[in-house]
C-alpha cells in the first residue's frame, strides 16, 4: 500500500475529520505530524496512536500565522526525515445572515479558511516542488459546490479553496513537478464546526439538519486515504460526500 510510510502532515487535528484521519492513517503504517491549536487535545490524541502502535509527531500549530505552519512542516521533517502529505482541514464555520454584519466572524473565515490553506501550501511548496512529489489535500464543503442562505462568506472561503486546488494542480502539471492535489467536499458530518455559530436561527437549523443526516468524520478519512493510496501517476482531485439520506 502506497500510505505505508508515507509522511503526512495534518491541520485541524485535534477532534472530527483531521482526528478521524491521524488515526486511520496511524493505522495504516503513516507517519503522522498532527497540528492544531488545542496542545492537551493533541497530546491525548498522539499517546492513543502509540499506543496502537502508530508513529506520530505534534505540534501546537494556527494556520493563520505562517510560522507556525512552516514550523509544522519542519516538525516532520526533522522527526521523520521529510513530508509526502498535507492535509490542509482546519476551518471554521460560523454562518450567519450578511445583514447581521458578523464582520469579525467573516474576518476569521477568511484567515482560518482561506489564508490557513495559503499558509500550508506555501510551507510544503518547495520541498514538493524541490523532490517532484508530494500531496496537497484540502477538505472544501458543499458549500464550495452551491450557495444558500446565512452561508456567503463561509461559502466564498470554501468556493476559493475550490478555485486555488484547481489552479495548483493545473501548474504542477505544467511544470512537472508531480504534485497531486484532492479538494474533499462534506456535506452533513458530524464534528465540532457548529459550535462556531453564533447566530441563534442559524445555528438551531444547522443543529437540526445534522441531527436528522449528520454521519461519522471516519467517512471522511477514509476519503483521504483512498486519495493517497492511488498509484502515484493517478490524480482524483474532487470527492463529493455526504450521507446518503441528505437530499442536497
Amino acid at each position: 500500500m502506497t500510505i505505508e510510510n508515507k509522511v503526512v502532515v495534518i491541520t485541524g487535528a485535534s477532534s472530527g475529520i483531521g482526528e478521524a484521519t491521524a488515526k486511520l492513517l496511524a493505522e495504516k503504517g503513516a507517519k503522522v505530524v498532527l497540528g492544531a491549536r488545542r496542545e492537551e487535545r493533541l497530546a491525548k490524541l498522539a499517546e492513543e496512536i502509540r499506543s496502537n502502535g502508530g508513529q506520530v509527531a505534534y505540534r501546537v500549530t494556527d494556520v493563520v500565522n505562517p510560522d507556525d505552519s512552516q514550523q509544522l512542516v519542519q516538525l516532520a521533517k526533522d522527526t521523520f526525515g521529510g513530508v509526502d502529505v498535507i492535509f490542509l482541514n482546519a476551518g471554521l464555520m460560523p454562518n450567519s445572515p450578511l445583514s447581521e454584519l458578523k464582520t469579525d466572524e467573516w474576518n476569521s473565515m477568511v484567515d482560518v479558511n482561506i489564508k490557513g490553506v495559503l499558509n500550508g501550501i506555501a510551507a510544503v511548496l518547495p520541498t514538493f516542488t524541490s523532490q517532484k512529489s508530494g500531496h496537497i489535500i484540502t477538505t472544501s464543503s458543499v458549500a464550495g459546490l452551491k450557495a444558500y442562505p446565512g452561508g456567503a462568506v463561509y461559502g466564498a472561503t470554501k468556493w476559493a479553496v475550490r478555485d486555488l486546488m484547481e489552479v495548483l494542480r493545473m501548474e504542477s502539471a505544467q511544470e512537472g513537478t508531480n504534485i497531486r492535489t484532492a479538494t474533499i467536499y462534506p456535506a452533513a458530518i458530524n464534528t465540532e464546526l457548529l459550535d462556531t455559530i453564533t447566530d441563534k436561527n442559524i445555528s438551531e437549523g444547522m443543529t437540526a439538519l445534522y441531527e436528522q443526516y449528520g454521519i461519522a468524520p471516519d467517512r471522511v478519512a477514509n476519503i483521504v486515504a483512498f486519495a493517497i493510496d492511488q498509484p502515484e501517476d493517478t490524480n482524483i482531485n474532487e470527492f463529493t460526500i455526504g450521507p446518503t439520506s441528505q437530499p442536497w
